[in-house]
Formats: structure tokens, C-alpha cells, sequence
């Protein structure tokens, strides 16, 4: 018996995708008015913090190695870790589908399961967002996230000479999964036959999210989110505060390990040093507070401008979208 053609988004109206859409989505106790209006309306009781990002079908996913859930649970993860990096507590989030006509309903209605899912772990309300349709081939994910602030926001120029650098989660790891799945690609190997725990954070990143929050009422001087690989994301701050960040090769020992466990020792360095898509947290402490648990300090601030590992000068690291490559200091 033949089987009936995938259902696609031009069989349904924009109301009838609607319709199936909403109900996967959680709802929070922030909104006055929330999907359904022209606007959402929020209750927010502090400091707004706004930060918005975008995930493009075949540069920031490809569908033969990521599900639907793979990418709900990344923009998501990618969207809060914004607002961690700046000592806030997650609120709500707007999601923009952008998709072609022919793009099956079934992905729509997995991804917004789990987007639905991922607000309730991280205890957001989806609060709206919007529809449209594209060219041939395309599809966008995009989502604003909001928070809101208890003290003063932490930025990438507080940094000052003194200050203690530590991380607080892992490091390369998602840059692991993107090699064994880039060589899998290449060479023709079945995306299921690689080790599962070395593709996890790179299909569906955590965040420490907790810790951004409990850094800055810590006293951190600055922070961000390693979006971009530790060298290029640490060089942020050190141009944003003028100053130098060094780091010490000896306390990432723990992240080359674990990488050397499924790539070579050069591939795990250039991992380590300037994978993206981690999503981990970095921060800079005085010398007159605290670390806090779960933080591992990796480095110093000191006068000047630049990076520097174990002494020595290095170049910066890290993914850059507009050249469509990662750029890795030499091994």
C-alpha cells in the first residue's frame, strides 16, 4: 500500500501551523498578554536584559546530523547563555520561524515540542515571535530572549590587572563533536557509528546557567559566553578593558584529556583553544572576592593589551562568521 506524502507547511494555512505550534510552547506566569496578540506584554520587576541570535540551515546545522530537537535545544542554550554572561535570570523568549513552502510540518512540530520543552526546564515562557516563509532551501530559527537583572549588569570591560580568569564548564568539547562529524562527512561514515558522547555538546549544548548570576553577585569584574572558541572570546574582553589575559596551559589539562579521547593531540589543542559553540562561561574576579564553587580559575589579568598562554604571545582564535571558518593558533 503506498504511503501518503509528507504533510508540508504549504498545506497548511499560517493559522492552522499556529494551531499546532502553540500548544508545544510554555506559557509562564511573566505575561500579561502573551501569544495570540499583535505584542506580548511582560511583567519584568527589574532591569531588562535583550539579547537575540540566529541559527541558519547548512552553516549552523545541517539536517543529516542534526534533529529538530538538535536545534531547538541550541538556540535556545545559545540565546539564555547571552544573558548569563551578564549576571541575568532568564524570563521569556520570542522564537521567528523562517522556513520554505516545502518544509515538512513534522520538523516544525518536533522542533517547537522541544523548544516548548527546553522553556520549561529553564523555567522561560515563550512569549510569541513569528512566522514566514522563504526562498527555496531556506530555513532560520531565531530567537530574542529577555531577562532581568537583581545588580549592575557584568560587562566585558571591567577586567583589570590583578584579576583572576576562571571558566565554569567544559572546554572544546563541542568543537570535538564538529571535527568527528566533519571527518565522518568527508570519508563517507554513518553519522549513528560515531561515539555519542563525543557529538552530545556539540548537537545539544549546556549551559552553567546558574553560575552567570552567581558570578556577579560574587563581585566578577567581567564575563561572557564562550560562543566563538576561549581565545577569541577571552580577547573580547581583553580589548574591551585593555588589558592582557594569560592563561595557563597546565589548568585546561582536564579539557585536552577528555578531547585526546577521540581526536589527536593538535586537534584537541585547536579544540580547546578556539572551538565555538560551547557555551560555557567565562569571568574575571578582584583579587579581593571570592571564586566561586564550580569556577576553575585558568588564568590572570595583567597591563597591557593581548593574550598570552603559559607567557608566550598567541594570535586569536576561534570561529568567525563572516570568513565561514574557525581560525586556530598553531599547535
Amino acid at each position: 500500500m503506498p504511503t501518503s506524502p509528507q504533510a508540508v507547511v504549504a498545506d497548511l494555512t499560517e493559522d492552522a501551523l499556529l494551531d499546532r505550534i502553540l500548544p508545544l510552547l510554555a506559557i509562564g506566569g511573566s505575561e500579561r498578554v502573551g501569544p495570540g496578540d499583535d505584542a506580548a506584554v511582560l511583567e519584568l520587576g527589574g532591569s531588562a536584559v535583550l539579547t537575540t541570535d540566529s541559527m541558519v540551515r547548512d552553516i549552523d546545522w545541517r539536517d543529516d546530523w542534526s534533529t529538530p530537537e538538535d536545534v531547538a535545544v541550541k538556540v535556545v542554550v545559545q540565546n539564555l547563555a547571552d544573558l548569563a554572561a551578564m549576571g541575568a535570570v532568564p524570563r521569556s523568549l520570542l522564537l521567528s520561524l523562517v522556513v520554505d513552502r516545502h518544509t515538512p510540518v513534522e520538523w516544525v512540530v518536533r522542533f517547537a515540542g522541544q523548544f516548548g520543552q527546553q522553556c520549561r526546564r529553564y523555567a522561560v515562557s515563550a512569549s510569541g515571535g513569528d512566522l514566514s516563509s522563504a526562498p527555496a532551501q531556506t530555513r532560520v530559527v531565531s530567537v530574542t530572549a529577555v531577562g532581568t537583572l537583581e545588580g549592575a549588569p557584568v560587562l566585558r570591560s571591567g577586567a583589570r590587572p590583578g584579576d583572576r580568569v576562571a571558566v565554569t564548564g567544559s572546554l572544546g568539547r563541542s568543537a570535538v563533536g564538529l571535527a568527528l562529524l566533519t571527518e565522518a562527512s568527508r570519508d563517507g561514515v554513518e553519522v549513528s557509528g560515531l561515539p555519542a558522547e563525543a557529538l552530545a555538546h556539540h548537537l545539544r549544548p549546556s549551559c552553567p546557567l546558574s553560575q552567570g548570576p552567581i558570578a556577579a553577585a560574587a563581585g566578577a569584574s567581567a564575563m561572557l559566553d564562550i560562543s566563538d572558541g576561549l581565545l577569541r572570546d577571552a580577547g573580547r574582553i581583553a580589548r574591551a578593558s585593555q588589558v592582557a589575559i594569560a592563561l595557563d596551559s597546565a589548568a585546561l589539562a582536564p579539557d585536552l584529556n577528555w578531547a585526546e579521547r577521540w581526536v589527536s593531540r593538535a586537534v584537541a589543542r585547536a579544540a580547546v583553544l578556539g572551538g565555538g559553540e560551547e557555551h560555557s562561561l567565562l569571568a574575571c574576579f578582584p583579587p579581593s572576592v571570592e571564586v566561586p564553587s564550580w569556577w576553575r580559575v585558568i588564568g590572570q589579568v595583567r597591563s597591557g593589551v593581548g593574550l598570552l598562554v603559559d607567557d608566550r604571545p598567541t594570535p586569536v582564535a576561534g570561529w568567525d562568521h563572516f570568513a565561514g571558518r574557525e581560525v586556530h593558533p598553531s599547535p
